[in-house]
């Protein structure tokens, strides 16, 4: 039974009649790579291992080698289905120590099959590792298995692996399963941004890593219809612009990748560029993007310096102020890309902002333009065609001098009206704030609105796909919405309240498992969080923050540094723990927004800047993939700066929601 999941599988009674040589040449036959001897008499080891273990423990089931997991683009060593339980084994060959990346290495892959494998779901999933020249290790008395019967991973020497498997056969009972109708479970894998890109820039397709056939469908959708537009504009030598809407979490920006990975080379017609204004988030993708490629040259044997990756990188993923300033320093000559794709387009810069930063860094005191309108001016300079996609996101604004999505269609409405313009429909929605704007469209000659242009389906959160709308409705105050939706969310994607950090960490902590990352966010306005040793104003790198492992203390995952609206955007946690100040207290009727200067909270009366605050709250509410913990501090009645009033309201409103609370 040979398939695209696995480089070989077979029953077991099929293994054991074949010969060592042809389990091998099927192995390398199915490599993409050419196979190293190293590789050879891994695999001849390891088939040993089962040799011996299943002529003296005769086991039916299914043997799998080279299990591809396609999230994070790398295969489980041994794969077996034995009655009622999945092994899945990670073998070190030659090692006699037990490594904290091994054990992370086979965590990972058990936990991606029980999320995102559906014949894995409901099944017991062991995670071993074979260190094959370790000495036999204490037999663990018992297991220890998480709520989703995900047994925490198991260390076993070469002769130990036998005992390991018989004796979790018959501590977790269970229904028989079914092999051919295991393998044949559809993969739907949901990934991280992050992940999503390494995926991408790979060769993957969009396909590949959606998590289920509405949003394959919805991610392919957009993403063929803007390469439609595009290819049209093209032929028919005339410039467009498209504007593409969607629910927080649906995959913006992974469209935008999308068609960029598609385009990378200078030498295509159609070189793409993917430019963002989210610092943090160009500086992870870039980074991660160069480790990737470089350590898979490594792995073909090939030589590479990590500076000459990430400056190819760095072609591909922008940010927009250095696009901007390259084409400040050329006036006149069109960029290489025909095809530009803003990411968070909302955010860019209204005519104000944009001024004052030209005169005051780039010395232009006559310069009198909007960031989207320079900006579509520098595409304009191509004389035959070129090709804008905005991405935008509802709600998003989090800081001063962020226009909205309005100025992109004033500009293209006053000062480019030959450009054709690409619309979703949902723009008209209210967390968009483009209604008057596009009112002023209606007469375009070159006016089209497209569905497909929408991204409805949440990929975030793969555990929910409500909890987007859940913190809505919470930051709308709509009581009864969110009571109904933290019902249906509940189940499957946990948020706890406390009013104690020390209670969230721990609570975060006991959920991270393997690489899974987890992290402290708060708003950049929580001045008053410094006695529970949270300083917003101690900046902290994205790169070691995102990308870092666990035992790094500038991670995430050491729950020290936290993150704010500004470096988390775009990005996302597997487990977050949110800590909530008194900058947005829950008042009479709604929310009341402050700001701390000098010794005390001065309230905030300017509706943008509420705005912000309310989008600052919305941004991380929304960052992680699988549950979060709510930390609404108590207080102190000594300190005028943090009494208890501030948080008390908050507090009672989201317990009154239903939220449950530890302590």
């Amino acid at each position: 039974m040979i398939g695209t999941r696995s480089f070989y599988s077979a029953s077991i009674s099929e293994f054991m009649a074949s010969s060592d040589s042809q389990i091998i040449g099927t192995l390398a036959a199915q490599s993409p790579f050419a196979v190293q001897t190293t590789q050879r008499d891994a695999w001849a080891e390891q088939i040993q291992i089962l040799r011996a273990m299943f002529t003296r423990h005769p086991l039916v089931g299914l043997v799998c080698f080279e299990f591809v997991i396609p999230r994070v683009g790398r295969r489980i060593d041994v794969l077996l289905v034995i009655n009622h339980v999945i092994f899945v084994i990670e073998f070190k060959v030659g090692e006699a120590h037990f490594t904290a990346q091994a054990t992370d290495q086979v965590w990972d892959y058990a936990l991606d099959l029980k999320n995102f494998h559906s014949t894995s779901h409901d099944q017991t999933i062991v995670p071993i590792v074979v260190a094959t020249r370790a000495p036999d290790q204490a037999t663990p008395s018992d297991f220890h298995i998480d709520d989703d019967s995900v047994v925490r991973p198991l260390h076993a020497s070469r002769d130990q692996l036998p005992g390991l498997i018989l004796s979790a056969l018959d501590v977790y009972p269970g229904s028989p399963i079914d092999p051919m109708a295991w393998y044949k479970g559809h993969y739907s894998p949901t990934p991280t941004i992050v992940e999503a890109a390494l995926a991408l820039y790979g060769g993957h397709k969009v396909e590949d890593i959606s998590r289920t056939s509405a949003s394959a469908m919805n991610l392919s959708s957009t993403s063929s219809e803007l390469l439609k537009i595009i290819h049209e504009a093209r032929s028919l030598s005339h410039k467009c612009i498209c504007f593409v809407t969607g629910v927080p979490g649906a995959g913006k920006t992974l469209v935008g990748l999308n068609i960029a990975t598609q385009h990378m080379s200078a030498a295509d017609s159609l070189y793409s560029v993917f430019l963002s204004g989210n610092g943090p988030l160009v500086s992870v993708l870039c980074e991660a993007l160069a480790r990737d490629k470089a350590q898979r040259l490594r792995d073909r044997g090939e030589h590479v310096k990590l500076g000459r990756i990430r400056s190819e990188v760095k072609a591909f993923v922008q940010n927009v102020h250095h696009f901007r300033d390259e084409c400040l320093r050329d006036s006149d000559k069109p960029p290489v890309e025909h095809v530009a794709l803003f990411d968070e387009s909302q955010r860019a810069w209204n005519k104000e902002q944009t001024a004052a930063f030209m005169l005051r860094k780039k010395k232009r005191p006559d310069f009198n333009m909007s960031e989207p309108e320079f900006l579509i001016s520098c595409m304009d300079r191509h004389r035959d065609w070129a090709a804008i996609v905005c991405l935008v996101g509802g709600g998003q604004e989090i800081n001063t001098g962020e226009a909205g999505i309005g100025e992109w269609i004033n500009a293209v409405r006053s000062s480019f009206p030959h450009w054709h313009v690409y619309l979703s429909p949902n723009l008209r929605d209210a967390e968009y704030a483009a209604g008057k704007s596009l009112e002023m469209l209606e007469q375009h000659p070159h006016r089209h609105v497209h569905e497909s242009l929408h991204l409805s389906v949440s990929l975030r959160s793969f555990r929910s796909e409500n909890v987007s709308a859940l913190v809505k409705a919470i930051l709308d105050v709509d009581r009864k919405v969110a009571t109904e939706l933290w019902e249906k969310v509940s189940a499957s994607y946990p948020i706890v309240l406390t009013r104690r950090l020390q209670t969230a960490k721990e609570w975060v902590r006991a959920r991270t498992r393997g690489t899974e990352r987890c992290g402290l966010v708060v708003s950049s306005q929580a001045q008053r969080l410094k006695p529970h040793a949270i300083d917003v104003r101690a900046d902290i790198d994205p790169i070691h923050w995102f990308l870092h492992p666990k035992e790094d203390v500038r991670s995430s995952n050491f729950l020290e540094d936290a993150g704010t609206e500004f470096h988390v955007q775009g990005l996302e946690l597997d487990w977050t723990c949110v800590v909530w100040d008194a900058d947005f207290r829950k008042a009479q009727g709604g929310w009341d927004s402050w700001a701390f200067r000098g010794t005390k909270w001065q309230r905030i009366r300017q509706l943008d800047r509420q705005a912000f605050q309310k989008n600052a709250y919305r941004v991380l509410l929304t960052r992680a993939r699988q549950g979060m913990a709510i930390v609404v501090p108590h207080g102190d009645e000594e300190d005028s700066t943090r009494a208890p009033e501030f948080y008390d309201a908050t507090f009672a409103y989201l317990q009154q929601l239903g939220l449950p609370i530890i302590e």
